[in-house]
């Protein structure tokens, strides 16, 4: 990876020193969705080198105009100019054609194929005489993913690289100009998203090595920390309008939150939320779990317990709650739900027992996307709405209508919206409140607050901590974001090699104490 740089890049420096046009100059963009005005009209410029953070809740209008913005959207009002050149809006081919460049969560790469393959299948093949040139192809791989900062072999399969240098991959691909198109502007869609904490810093400074090579960069996130170390300028949306655009050099955590919020944020924390007693009820009990990821794992969790699982990638974590839950095979050990013995890979008989499951990806195992928010809302539970010969219609808009106002979903009037024209943060109350209705004694939380907004997630929090401090439930998270962790846990299971090596609690639970306790040098955190 390059080397780390300064939060300000050098190429955003000297272009602030000198003016000059800017990169991208956008002028009273808007759209609107049928009577729902998605953006309102909105000004803004990029200049060369500069990284332009863009925040917003979910359904802020960051997707829209970035949607705006590559021509998968037209746009209803306004324009945008690249380099002084004016850009066709609803056009790909147009802002192709300028040099914008969008590389989205999903990345768009074949796990299966080389990182040559990836990046040519953005492009073309170089040839000679009409062949394929092996030797050709790979040194312009080697050139491109240099220009994104990563020495990557180019003969490597994409499944055998880490997340980051994945993504590195499809900021290399993206950032290729075999057409004769220079790349000019870099859209980055929540580039660190899905990645493990261990390897943000390594996306942060591709990003760096993207502005020095003089690209501006629109750097899409949710996360407050990784914006105030690398950004350049915050632009903050907020109900389809501008709120603010600042010098990040200006902002501070807490002032960029209220931006984004728009008033002050009630942060979650466990403190204020009494642990249970010594003699509260054992509702989930595991006993010498072993699967192909785990090596005879044991721990119980209490009525009215909020219980962490950390650990980096390959430790076990990824794959404990699905195997609790009964969706991938144990080898040996029991899970007890209440008393009750649950049956391995019975994800049915675990529902019936009062237990649910929020996997990580919620797209491809938590959701039917082409499906509406009732239909989702109502897919574990079919029968209480159940009126021979067919379900209730109209009882089952009630109860989403109910559902909806609970986790403050929106927009909160449109039950039979498909659900994946909803925000991201949007979704995810969704697929909460489908199990929430099923009354749970056992919440398994795998990853639930991934690539949310700050507002979506505190508000996924409170619902986490009243099912389980007030509902009489238990709920164990497993995730990869530390500060979720420690805020909302009353203690937290470390896990390495497949086995739970620590645990921590009150006090003990710090960003430091944690990373040294998963990576096994928890010596090192009391030096």
């Amino acid at each position: 990876m390059s080397r780390l740089v300064p939060r300000q890049s050098e190429a955003a420096e000297a272009v602030a020193d000198v003016g000059g046009q800017p990169t991208l100059s956008v002028r009273n963009l808007s759209k609107a969705f049928g009577s729902t005005q998605a953006l309102w009209p909105l000004d803004l410029d990029i200049r060369q080198g500069e990284i332009h953070a863009l925040l917003g809740e979910n359904g802020s209008g960051k997707s829209t105009f970035i949607k705006s913005l590559s021509g998968y959207h037209v746009a209803d009002t306004g324009s945008v100019e690249v380099c002084g050149e004016s850009l066709t809006l609803g056009s790909v081919k147009s802002a192709h054609d300028l040099g914008c460049r969008f590389v989205h969560q999903d990345l768009g790469l074949i796990r299966t194929e080389t990182v040559l393959d990836n990046l040519c299948a953005g492009g073309s093949y170089r040839t000679v005489f009409g062949t394929i040139s092996g030797r050709a192809n790979r040194q312009a791989a080697m050139a491109d993913l240099a220009r994104a900062g990563v020495d990557i072999d180019p003969k490597r399969r994409l499944e055998t690289l880490s997340p980051a240098e994945q993504t590195a991959v499809a900021v290399a691909r993206a950032l290729r100009s075999d057409d004769g198109a220079e790349p000019k502007l870099l859209v980055l869609d929540e580039p660190t998203a899905r990645l493990p904490q261990k390897e943000v810093a390594q996306l942060l400074d591709i990003v760096r090595a993207v502005a020095r090579a003089g690209v501006a960069v629109i750097y899409v996130s949710h996360r407050v920390d990784e914006v105030l170390e690398v950004a350049d300028t915050a632009t903050v949306l907020r109900d389809g309008h501008k709120v603010a655009t600042r010098d990040v050099k200006e902002l501070d955590r807490r002032s960029l939150v209220d931006l984004l919020v728009g008033d002050a944020l009630d942060d979650v924390d466990i403190s204020s939320h009494n642990a249970p007693t010594v003699d509260a009820p054992v509702l989930l009990a595991v006993d010498s779990l072993s699967s192909a990821e785990l090596d005879r794992v044991s721990f119980e969790v209490k009525r009215g317990e909020v219980v962490g699982i950390a650990g980096i990638t390959g430790s076990g974590r990824e794959s404990i709650l699905a195997t609790v839950f009964g969706e991938l095979p144990r080898v040996t050990g029991s899970v007890r739900v209440g008393g009750s013995e649950i049956k391995a890979e019975r994800p049915d008989l675990s529902i019936k027992d009062g237990v649910a499951y929020v996997p990580p990806d919620r797209k491809i195992r938590g959701s039917i996307a082409d499906s509406s928010a009732r239909e989702n809302l109502m897919l574990v539970d079919l029968t209480k709405h159940w009126k021979f010969p067919k379900i209730s219609r109209r009882g089952e808009h009630a109860e989403v209508m109910r559902w909806f106002e609970r986790f403050s979903v929106r927009p909160g009037d449109d039950a039979d919206r498909t659900l994946s024209a909803f925000s991201g943060g949007n979704q995810q109350k969704i697929l909460f409140g489908k199990w929430m209705r099923t009354e749970p004694r056992v919440l398994l939380l795998d990853e639930p607050t991934q690539g949310v907004d700050i507002a979506a997630k505190a508000e996924l929090h409170k619902q986490i901590l009243a099912a389980a401090t007030d509902g009489g439930a238990c709920a164990v998270i497993s995730s990869s974001d530390t500060e979720e962790l420690i805020s909302v846990c009353h203690r937290i299971l470390v896990m390495r090699h497949g086995r739970i090596v620590g645990t921590l609690r009150g006090k003990d639970k710090t960003v430091v104490n944690l990373s040294h306790t998963a990576f096994g040098t928890a010596g090192e955190a009391r030096k």
